[in-house]
């Protein structure tokens, strides 16, 4: 039954997701019909709006909407693994990290090798962070405790040597760095889909398999291993998993802040704490945050195109102070 209800909702979320890419290829400085939308996409249209709906419209918003789902799930998993409803990929620095390697890559390789790289060098930065974090959280196991402040020292210190990299590189280097870190999916490409696509269908099938495993370590390390659930080989692999996700939606789309810790709160007033919906839950709700945000950011302000971070941090920054407020007797 659980097989069956997780495959209608996966069904669900794609079919959503197809409708939501449409309805944001409708919208902006022309609108488009939808009909004529959907004959762009299904090659049986006029070819009148093929180059705006197929290349500047439709793969940035599927860029937002994977994005933003991918966040959504890492912080999901963060929020289950470390047993804090405040972590998230930007405060344990798995998204310093990959923005201190894509600002490096920017600074120092841009002129020698082709800017496709960037999102290879952005994701092994958040895997180099990650592992060095994971390490020196080690002793005789990983704790979420120590996995939250050595990761809070990390994304402090990642966040250091990005703003020196910026203020030595020059004028032009600098400017780019700093639209993408605010974060933005402007010049989007069909590239970048298939790269946060991918990431989504590895990753997801396998956090659904180890959804009961964090049911079951909500309840505490103690009582985790007395259920017989293999915890430090399963906090391993899911901390993985977290690390794909958010380092690939960063290299794609920027370090949009803030995403990761409000979609998965979002997702409980959905589908409450069971992690099998809650991953779900927490994709669909990290998508729809990006993509309304870069809806608002590419259509109200036209000519000008704000970059969806401002509008996600705007939200988020907020939230994070209510949130804490919320778990005060906790810390």
């Amino acid at each position: 039954m659980n097989r069956i209800r997780s495959r209608r909702n996966l069904y669900a979320l794609g079919t959503l997701v197809l409708l939501a890419g449409a309805f944001g290829a409708a919208l902006g400085r022309t609108l488009i019909a939808p009909w004529d939308v959907w004959g762009s996409i299904l090659g049986i249209g006029t070819g009148d709006y093929d180059f705006v709906v197929l290349t500047l419209r439709l793969p940035r918003v599927y860029v937002a909407l994977l994005a933003g789902a991918a966040l959504g799930l890492s912080g999901a998993v963060l929020q289950g693994v470390v047993r804090n409803p405040l972590a998230s990929p930007d405060i344990i620095g798995i998204t310093g990290g990959a923005s201190a390697a894509a600002v490096a890559f920017l600074t120092f390789a841009s002129g020698t090798v082709g800017i496709g790289l960037m999102p290879i060098a952005a994701i092994l930065g958040a895997f180099l962070v990650s592992m060095l974090v994971y390490a020196l959280a080690w002793s005789r196991g990983v704790t979420p405790l120590r996995l939250v402040f050595i990761g809070i020292g990390f994304s402090a210190a990642t966040g250091a040597a990005t703003t020196f990299m910026i203020v030595m590189s020059p004028i032009v280097t600098a400017s780019e760095a700093y639209i993408w870190l605010t974060g933005s999916v402007y010049g989007a490409a069909w590239e970048d889909v298939r790269l946060i696509g991918s990431a989504l269908l590895v990753s997801l099938p396998l956090l659904l398999l180890l959804a009961r495993s964090l049911n079951i370590q909500s309840l505490g390390d103690e009582s985790a291993i007395g259920l017989g659930v293999a915890l430090q080989r399963h906090r391993f692999y899911l901390i993985g998993l977290s690390v794909l996700l958010a380092g690939t939606a960063v290299s794609t789309a920027g370090a949009v802040g803030f995403v990761g810790l409000v979609a998965p709160h979002l997702a409980r007033l959905l589908v409450g704490h069971s992690f099998r919906g809650l991953l779900l839950g927490s994709a669909f709700a990290g998508g729809m945050i990006v993509f309304l945000a870069d809806l608002v950011a590419r259509v109200a302000f036209y000519p000008l195109d704000i970059p969806v971070g401002v509008f996600t941090a705007g939200v988020g920054a907020p939230f994070f102070l209510y949130l804490f407020y919320q778990n005060r007797n906790r810390f």
